[in-house]
């Protein structure tokens, strides 16, 4: 395999937000769980700042964990999916622990959901907001059940949802494992079913309950913004259950929970977890699909930078040709950088580096799956111009390979074969020859025995703009009206490809 670095490439690192890793801006952050177990040994950068207001206070928080160890506590900060380290302290002999962020000075802490990590094993959540002088009194046998808050509310309600969705999934799961054992539909089965959805409408009350207690609370917002949308009960004409439409209905709704003028809760894991899910799991793995999902969500977050930011950077990363196994990435990533990737719209990036990104989208455009294959015209091992457009056979292989690449001296005697086979069956191959001397490449034809057309143009300009390349062997299948209908692929997958387009 051979790998090729197109023009400007220097400045996808815009992309990061000024970071080398592929999802955050925190550079070098190890990926957190909802309820950490171990803490890095490493210490990690803090995050960039946020648009809301610094809060007024210098923390005073104190902790006293009775029957707790001595030893050395971390204060674990988040931002989307990453974690850093806010602050260290020890817990005393007798259980106590000050946070007051001493390193730097008293410094407020960023407000947002932190966990504290105790030496001993075991994690407290805090919600950090703008008052940052409370205490907190637990038991180390129970920390949720047993604490005691002074002086906050986000956090005294906070454990008082704990504590009451703690007891309640106990229950559902337990129904839900009898479930497992009985006939779906079964009197039985319903019967578990009735009582296990009482329970999850009394948790949905519950919550609601301290919601309309505490609108204007910091956990309002981060409790209610991880809330799921109702599934609806949405029929075919024949009466069964329209799955799809559900999962459509569901997907709209899916943020609705969110607000998006509270910057506080891109540092907490709820963000980043809804996006996953929203991108990876509610949205069909095909490029339209996804298209048409992430533009709901992008336009929908550009009056609110932070949200904006982190949006078009995380979907735009995670559909990035290098990074995924999706047939035709380049599409996202295309719409993606030619949508928000604008001198208009990218507020983090500089001139450059947005230039470089168009620069890379522009290159990669032209050969989309669905769109229209460009023609290529340019100079075969005998001296002869030879174009795409020229061929006549209903089905065009574009083959792009280099003499020296390890993974295309595996797939061009595949693909010799593979000719052999079908050029009676309408199937001709346009192999371009990139990055290579020209005796090299006549000894490579001679060698593996390509007898179809074979062209090399030394200096790229035949296709720069037409057939993207990043990693040699690139293999396109146009169809009898040349539109691509196939990329990435291996030799083996070409027949497939094929028949899926006779059969259409």
């Amino acid at each position: 395999m051979k790998k090729y670095i197109v023009y400007f490439l220097f400045a996808f690192g815009a992309l990061a937000c000024n970071s080398s890793d592929k999802t955050s801006s925190v550079a070098n952050a190890p990926s957190p769980t909802a309820q950490p177990q171990a803490v890095p040994t490493s210490t990690a950068v803090a995050p960039p700042s946020a648009t809301n207001s610094s809060p007024a206070e210098s923390p005073n928080i104190k902790i006293k964990i009775v029957g707790g160890q001595p030893g050395r506590v971390r204060l674990i900060g988040m931002f989307t999916d990453q974690q850093y380290l806010a602050d260290s302290s020890r817990m005393d002999a007798n259980g106590e622990i000050l946070l007051t962020n001493s390193a730097k000075n008293g410094e407020p802490f960023k407000a947002g959901l932190m966990f504290l990590a105790l030496q001993q094993g075991g994690t407290l959540q805090l919600l950090i907001d703008k008052d940052q002088t409370f205490s907190m009194t637990t038991h180390i046998n129970d920390l949720v059940g047993s604490m005691k808050v002074e002086g906050s509310v986000d956090n005294e309600v906070l454990y008082e949802s704990l504590k009451m969705e703690g007891d309640l999934q106990g229950q559902i799961n337990a129904f839900t494992e009898q479930m497992k054992s009985q006939t779906q539909g079964s009197p039985a089965y319903e019967n578990l079913n009735t009582q296990r959805a009482a329970l999850i409408s009394k948790r949905k009350a519950g919550l609601e309950k301290l919601f309309q207690q505490y609108p204007n609370s910091f956990f309002t917002s981060f409790k209610r913004s991880g809330q799921n949308p109702e599934v609806k009960n949405i029929l075919k004409s024949d009466g069964t259950v329209d799955q799809v439409a559900q999962v459509s209905a569901y997907r709209k709704e899916f943020w609705d929970n969110v607000n998006f003028a509270d910057d506080r809760l891109l540092y907490t894991p709820v963000i980043a977890n809804k996006l996953k899910r929203y991108i990876n799991e509610l949205t069909p793995q095909h490029p339209d699909s996804i298209i048409n999902a992430a533009s709901a969500l992008v336009n929908k977050s550009i009056p609110y930078p932070e949200y904006f930011k982190y949006f078009a950077n995380w979907i735009t990363l995670n559909y990035d040709p290098k990074e995924t196994t999706l047939m035709d990435p380049q599409a996202v990533y295309v719409y993606m950088i030619q949508n928000y990737f604008t001198k208009e719209r990218a507020f983090w990036s500089s001139p450059a580096e947005i230039q470089g990104l168009q620069t890379r989208a522009y290159e990669m455009a032209a050969s989309i799956v669905g769109k229209k294959g460009p023609d290529v015209t340019a100079q075969d091992h005998t001296g002869q111009m030879k174009s795409i457009y020229e061929m006549t056979a209903p089905y065009i292989i574009v083959y792009m390979y280099n003499p020296d690449c390890e993974h295309c001296q595996e797939q061009t005697p595949k693909l010799v074969t593979f000719y052999n086979e079908w050029k009676n069956k309408g199937v001709d191959i346009y192999a371009i020859a990139v990055d290579t001397e020209d005796q090299p490449w006549k000894d490579y034809i001679a060698k593996t025995g390509m007898t179809f057309t074979n062209v090399c143009d030394p200096t790229n300009r035949a296709i720069y703009a037409k057939y993207y390349v990043d990693q040699t062997p690139e293999l396109y299948v146009l169809n009898p009206d040349r539109i691509i209908i196939g990329k990435n692929l291996k030799v083996n997958q070409i027949e497939t490809i094929i028949n899926q387009d006779k059969n259409n």
